[in-house]
Formats: C-alpha cells, sequence, structure tokens
C-alpha cells in the first residue's frame, strides 16, 4: 500500500491583548521581588509570580500542525514551541466534506449550534478550508489553512469529498 506523510505548521497570529498580560505577568513579578525584599509573606507571593509565569508565558504563542498520515488526520497544537497536546483527530471515513470556508457545499452542512473548531492563524488574508464532520449527531466544522500538499493529499485519498 501507498504509505503517505504530510504535515503543516500554522503559527496562531498573536493577539494585542497579549503584550499587554506580559507586561502585567513581568510587572507584578518585579513589584513582588521588592515586596519580597520587605516582608518575608512576600517572599511567598513571589515564588507564587515565577510559577505563574513559568506557566503561563508559552500559552501566548501558539501553533497548529496539521498531520496526515494516510487516512488519520489529526491537529496539534503547540504551546511555547515545547508542549504539545492533539486537538483534533479523524479518520477520512469520518470526515463529510472539505471544501473552502465560504463554498455553498459547506454552507449547506451547517448547522445552528454546531461546534466549531477554529485551528488557523486568525490572520485576515489567509485562505481558511472547512472540514464538516457529522458523528453521533453532532456536526463539527473543524476550521484550518491547509498547504497544497495537505490538499493534493486529502484529494487523492477521498476525490468525491474534497471540494477545491
Amino acid at each position: 500500500m501507498n504509505e503517505a506523510y504530510v504535515e503543516w505548521l500554522v503559527k496562531r497570529k498573536t493577539p494585542g491583548y497579549t503584550y499587554l498580560l506580559k507586561g502585567l505577568l513581568v510587572f507584578v513579578c518585579v513589584l513582588s521581588f521588592l515586596i519580597s525584599m520587605i516582608t518575608p509573606f512576600g517572599f511567598i507571593i513571589l515564588i507564587a509570580m515565577v510559577v505563574a509565569l513559568y506557566f503561563l508565558w508559552p500559552m501566548f504563542s501558539v501553533e497548529y500542525e496539521y498531520l496526515i498520515v494516510n487516512d488519520q488526520v489529526s491537529v496539534d497544537k503547540i504551546l511555547g514551541q515545547t508542549r504539545r497536546k492533539k486537538v483534533w483527530e479523524a479518520v477520512l471515513e469520518d470526515i463529510d466534506l472539505v471544501g473552502p470556508k465560504d463554498a455553498y457545499q459547506v454552507k449547506d452542512l451547517q448547522r445552528q449550534g454546531m461546534k466549531v473548531l477554529d485551528f488557523t492563524s486568525r490572520e485576515p488574508n489567509k485562505k481558511v478550508y472547512a472540514i464538516m464532520q457529522q458523528k453521533a449527531g453532532v456536526t463539527t466544522q473543524i476550521l484550518f489553512e491547509p498547504n497544497d500538499r495537505i490538499l493534493d493529499h486529502l484529494r487523492q485519498r477521498a476525490p468525491r469529498k474534497v471540494i477545491l
């Protein structure tokens, strides 16, 4: 059988408010350092703030990796270029349709109250595609930004499910 492996990495655009949150975290750490020099209770606050900074800082840098191995499609979320978590996975048999987000075939499958998973860079000029999946009576729309290799692979594996 023909083994196939395709992957693509998309970095999510950093929202403007994250710079404010980063500055606020650093300011609170410096402030807790100054308080720790005055009171012994401030040392506990300093340790808590450094731990919070350690765990919160990577959450400001988010990347999505689209991975296709044969008929298995998955999306991983990478935080701070260190932590990886699988956020969605499916087999091509379970996918109803893959196409541009604004295609009429995709709009026909949209339901009110459906689950929408956004794995895009959130940049306005990028071409966003949607994967429509209906499983156990729940319709899910997965938004992603594939490259040409991913689209070609999906078209080879499931030509009737892929719309360009």
